[in-house]
């Protein structure tokens, strides 16, 4: 699989457009993720909407779905930063036309619910940033989160490497790295977004789900053939998962390696990516190589 077609790196004085396609936010956090950017030597832009509420979203899928609009049609905005999850995502995707981003291609970022708007570029052959967003960005200042994203954002960002885990598999293996929340990776399952995890490198996090409520939801891409069609695996956070009385005593990497285990495929556990800090930031969308041994891992994008 080669690479997806490429958004151009950002540089001083470009234009960031913040939105807010699923869960409704506090104001003051989408102005402390603008102040950030503008530190960086960006210029920002809100969505007309992006303070709206409507029930637990953002406003109304009207509204919502009109400022991701307005932001691909935008011809001056290089970059679409999502200023939190939650949900809603998926009730708008159907209803935005993307054929102006395929000609004038920007940087979309954000996880969590994010992820079916991953799903849809990826769909379409465009990269993406799976990254931090204005909700979790610290008041004032920088961590590691923000920076990584600063990085990807402006081209700085090649490779990570971390420590080694338990439960790793060893091995080597390339390919796109596709994925993002497992909770909405099968729910875009059946959909035209569904993620084709043929010879790719699948990311999965996820956050607040019960053991047996993963180990369904890998089941599901176990029997959908999507695990043994992939090259890899990279396992993000799957912070406070809860336990349960089906499977008493495990971890949810424990249940996911008992899905990821029995494939040839080299498998990461612990990388620091999803709904923990840090949140370090993804190229979805394009190759990488992955490179597990009993040392560490070493991810580097190609």
């Amino acid at each position: 699989m080669d690479n997806m077609l490429q958004p151009p790196y950002l540089k001083k004085n470009d234009l960031v457009t913040i939105i807010t396609p699923a869960g409704k936010i506090a104001p003051a956090q989408v102005m402390n993720g603008a102040r950030l950017l503008q530190q960086w030597g960006l210029r920002v832009k809100t969505g007309k909407y992006v303070s709206e509420a409507y029930l637990g979203f953002a406003g109304t899928d009207g509204q919502r779905c009109a400022d991701l609009q307005a932001a691909i049609n935008d011809p001056e905005s290089s970059a679409i930063l999502c200023a939190r999850g939650g949900y809603g995502c998926g009730r708008i995707v159907d209803n935005v036309d993307f054929s102006l981003w395929l000609k004038n291609p920007k940087w979309f970022i954000g996880y969590s619910d994010i992820t079916v708007f991953h799903a849809r570029l990826q769909q379409l052959g465009l990269q993406s940033i799976h990254g931090t967003m204005p909700k979790n960005f610290p008041e004032n200042s920088s961590n590691e989160s923000t920076e990584s994203l600063r990085k990807a954002l402006f081209g700085e960002l090649s490779e990570y490497g971390i420590p080694a885990h338990p439960l790793n598999k060893a091995g080597v293996a390339s390919g796109v790295l596709r994925g993002g929340n497992l909770s909405l990776i099968v729910n875009v399952s059946a959909t035209p977004d569904d993620v084709d995890a043929a010879g790719a490198i699948l990311f999965l996090e996820d956050v607040d789900e019960y053991l047996y409520s993963i180990d369904r939801m890998m089941n599901n891409l176990q029997r959908s053939g999507k695990l043994k069609r992939a090259a890899g695996v990279i396992v993000g956070d799957f912070k406070n998962s809860k336990p349960d009385d089906v499977l008493p005593g495990k971890t949810a990497y424990e249940v996911i390696a008992d899905y990821l285990q029995p494939l040839d495929i080299p498998v990461c556990y612990g990388f620091p990516a999803g709904h923990d800090e840090p949140n370090y930031s993804l190229y979805f969308g394009r190759r990488l190589s992955l490179e597990v041994n009993p040392v560490g891992v070493k991810i580097k994008f190609l």
